[in-house]
C-alpha cells in the first residue's frame, strides 16, 4: 500500500477531503477484482469513503486487454494512423484497427472527411467528437509497466455493475474511473449515492498516477473537523 496521500483543497468543496492511493499486485485476466481490492484495502476504508478504481484494472481483470502484435491493421488502419497526430490511440495503427472493427469503416471514414473539413475553417476535434467513446475507451500502448507496455486496453463492460459489487464486498462506495495526466477525469459506474461530479473534481489531479506507481486505486475520504458540516461531500443527501 502507499501510505502518501492528497489533500484536496478545491473552491467551493469543504477542507478535510483526502486522495489516498493504494498499491495493489499486478492485476491479470480472471481476477476477482473486488476480493483483490477488498484484500488490498485491508479494513483502511470508511463506510462513507468512495473507493476510486481504475477502469484500466477493470478491463483487464474481464480479460480486454489485447497484445498489439496480435492485432493486423489494414492499408486503412495505417493511413489514418499516420494522419492522426500526436493523440496516443489513434496514432497506432493497431488502435485504429479496433475501431474500425467495432464502429465501421463508413462512419471512420465520414468522421475523417468531418474532422478534416473543420480543419479547413479552423476547427479541430470533430473526428473525436463523431466517434466519441469508440475512441475514448480504447487505451493505446503507452508505456504502461510490464507486461502490458504492448497492450491495448479496451474499456470495461458493465462499470457501474462493477463499481456496485466493489462497494457491497468492501463496505463501503465505489466507482470505475478514468483519469490521466492531462487534467482530465470521467467516472464511468458508480454505486448508489456517490456524488460523480464530485468525485471527478477530486481526481483531476491524477493521484493514481499514470506512471509505475502500481496504485490504480484510491480512496477518497472526509474526515472533517469539529463544527465542519458532517455529510460527506462525495455522497449525495440521504
Amino acid at each position: 500500500m502507499n501510505r502518501d496521500s492528497f489533500a484536496i483543497d478545491i473552491v467551493g468543496l469543504p477542507r478535510q477531503l483526502l486522495a489516498v492511493p493504494v498499491r495493489t499486485p499486478l492485476v491479470r485476466p480472471g481476477d476477482d477484482l473486488p476480493k483483490l481490492v477488498s484484500d488490498c484495502l485491508a479494513g483502511m476504508q470508511a463506510s462513507d469513503d468512495v473507493i476510486c478504481v481504475s477502469e484500466t484494472i477493470v478491463a483487464i481483470a474481464q480479460g480486454r486487454s489485447i497484445p498489439a502484435e496480435s492485432i493486423r491493421p489494414s492499408r486503412l488502419a495505417r493511413m489514418l494512423a499516420q494522419q492522426a497526430g500526436s493523440y496516443a490511440t489513434m496514432n497506432q495503427p493497431e488502435s485504429v484497427q479496433l475501431v474500425l472493427e467495432n464502429v465501421g469503416t463508413i462512419k471512420v471514414l465520414a468522421a475523417a472527411a468531418a474532422g478534416a473539413a473543420g480543419r479547413l475553417v479552423g476547427r479541430r476535434g470533430d473526428f473525436y467528437r463523431i466517434l466519441g467513446s469508440a475512441v475514448a475507451e480504447i487505451d493505446g500502448y503507452t508505456g504502461t509497466m510490464p507486461p502490458y507496455e504492448r497492450h491495448i486496453v479496451l474499456g470495461p463492460k458493465n462499470p457501474h455493475i462493477v463499481a456496485q459489487t466493489i462497494a457491497h464486498v468492501c463496505g463501503a462506495h465505489a466507482c470505475v474511473v478514468d483519469a490521466n495526466d492531462l487534467g482530465k477525469a470521467e467516472v464511468l459506474g458508480a454505486s448508489a449515492a456517490v456524488r460523480a461530479d464530485v468525485v471527478r473534481y477530486c481526481l483531476l489531479s491524477n493521484p493514481a498516477g499514470n506512471s509505475d506507481q502500481q496504485t490504480p486505486l484510491v480512496m477518497l475520504k472526509y474526515r472533517p473537523q469539529p463544527g465542519a458540516p458532517g455529510r460527506s461531500p462525495l455522497l449525495q443527501a440521504a
